[in-house]
């Protein structure tokens, strides 16, 4: 497999790899329950998503992929600066989605309600930590050392540019994720658990783990 840089072109893959890292080992994840809507309308949001003129953290040009040799993407991850392309920059970059969606001032009220629930689990961002996020692997990959090839792609992009640590927050049993995790060096820092979070998602709740670079 070869590891390279995500291009708008990749905008569709990015949708799906970004729903799947949202489901994770659950079966309905973070953008069916934000967005109330059914995959097929997600994937096109997320689409629209990753090629805002705003960047953010699931901005394309946030991604790296890993494809095979005849160039076909099998796992992707983003790697991201929470001061300057994080949640505060995708409230910024939401609005042209809406818009170019043709989607109601309404739908998008009712959904920022939904996400500010669910983002009120989330760990608190470790001061000047390079931060990964929306690890996914297509299910007929999994197992073949994508990630892990990534995610060590994603810590030497994150040394290269100067920060002291790497974070990355989980669900909360999501073994195989953890094992991985640790195995290349993160521990377990922060855990938050939340009802609303287990009652929508059924996990009870995020880990933040992080490890220097």
């Amino acid at each position: 497999m070869r590891v390279r840089k995500c291009t708008v072109a990749d905008a569709a893959f990015l949708a799906r790899s970004i729903l799947i890292a949202g489901r994770a080992h659950i079966s309905k994840g973070i953008w069916e329950i934000v967005l109330n809507s059914p995959e097929e309308e997600c994937l096109r949001f997320l689409e629209h998503v990753s090629v805002t003129e705003i960047p953010h953290l699931f901005h394309y040009s946030c991604f790296i992929i890993a494809e095979t040799d005849d160039g076909n993407p099998v796992a992707s991850l983003g790697g991201y600066d929470p001061q300057k392309k994080g949640y505060q920059a995708l409230q910024q970059a939401l609005p042209e989605v809406y818009k170019k969606l043709h989607l109601p001032h309404p739908a998008f009220k009712e959904a920022n309600k939904r996400a500010a629930k669910i983002l009120a689990c989330l760990p608190k961002e470790i001061d000047n930590a390079w931060v990964i996020d929306s690890v996914a692997t297509l299910p007929g990959y999994r197992g073949r050392g994508a990630a892990e090839r990534l995610l060590l792609a994603v810590l030497d992009e994150g040394r290269r540019l100067g920060y002291p640590l790497a974070q990355v927050n989980m669900y909360i049993g999501n073994q195989p994720a953890l094992c991985l995790y640790q195995k290349l060096g993160f521990r377990i820092m922060e855990e938050t658990r939340d009802t609303y979070f287990e009652k929508c998602l059924g996990s009870p709740g995020m880990l933040s783990l992080a490890r220097t670079l």
